[in-house]
């Protein structure tokens, strides 16, 4: 008899135990990130081949917040950089100033592919200018800020690689400074201070391990304008290569290729027009994964 009560009680412990498990909540949410400090110093003394003392610093914050439950996704992304230049007796110049905010949600439409939309968010925090000419302004928060809203079709083979197809977009070019405004800058009719267009984008994105303790990133937006020159396509591309030291320290190579047919450029010549814009930054600095 005592033996029976002690199976009973046993039973109902377990009972009771896996109840507790089955009524644990899911966990839905899935989130991190990373952050940089990076610095690039040249010093000079008596250099006969000639060229100038120069400091510079990057600085970057990269996150991520994704929910997912059932055939339902929901992808939210935020990257902020901001660098500085000192370079021989200049003044101290800005030399990257990104903010993109990106959030994507998704509905399961087969294994591999998701009814989608999307919401993207792109500026500045602060003014750049038209160097050497040090208080000409040329961009500042909001001009030229964008706003890319779409509608598609996501395709996700495995957690490394995905690409959004949309036939159907909104992008719409801000410029919050009237002075820039009424320049007709980034594309904007002169005094306006929004610009719309309707057409096809896509995004398409992949990460990698190269070898131990390097990682390869890359994004590339690319949108056609249905209503004015679609065969003109703009093209947003970047790469990050982060080459791991040890824990904190790395070495980072960014490059990022920009061109928008309606964004036209002074060059070295002084003729105007579109033209393909590169930026690539190297530093050795610290990162931190959380």
């Amino acid at each position: 008899m005592k033996k029976i009560i002690v199976i009973m009680a046993l039973c109902s412990s377990m009972g009771l135990m896996a109840q507790e498990a089955a009524v644990e909540p899911v966990k839905t949410w899935k989130t991190g990130g990373n952050t940089g400090l990076s610095f690039t110093q040249t010093s000079l003394t008596n250099w006969a081949a000639g060229g100038e003392n120069s400091l510079a610093t990057n600085a970057y914050l990269s996150l991520f917040a994704n929910w997912a439950q059932g055939k339902s996704a929901w992808d939210n992304t935020l990257d902020l950089a901001y660098g500085l230049l000192k370079q021989g007796d200049q003044d101290v110049r800005k030399s990257d100033d990104k903010m993109d905010l990106a959030s994507k949600f998704g509905y399961k439409a087969s294994d591999k592919w998701f009814y989608t939309a999307l919401l993207n968010f792109k500026s500045q925090f602060t003014d750049g200018y038209k160097y050497p000419d040090d208080s000409t302004v040329i961009s500042t928060f909001l001009a030229p800020g964008y706003v890319t809203a779409s509608l598609g079709m996501d395709y996700k083979p495995n957690d490394r690689f995905t690409a959004f197809i949309s036939p159907l977009t909104s992008k719409f070019t801000i410029v919050n400074d009237q002075a820039l405004a009424d320049a007709g800058a980034y594309g904007v009719d002169p005094g306006e201070n929004l610009r719309s267009e309707f057409g096809g984008f896509v995004k398409v994105a992949f990460k990698t391990d190269l070898m131990e303790n390097v990682n390869f990133q890359t994004k590339a937006d690319f949108f056609s304008n249905y209503l004015n020159n679609p065969q003109n396509i703009d093209v947003n591309w970047e790469v990050l290569i982060a080459m791991k030291v040890n824990k904190f320290i790395t070495a980072n190579l960014s490059t990022q290729l920009l061109y928008d047919d309606d964004i036209n450029i002074v060059d070295k010549n002084g003729d105007i027009g579109p033209r393909t814009q590169f930026k690539e930054i190297f530093g050795i600095g610290f990162a931190y994964k959380f």
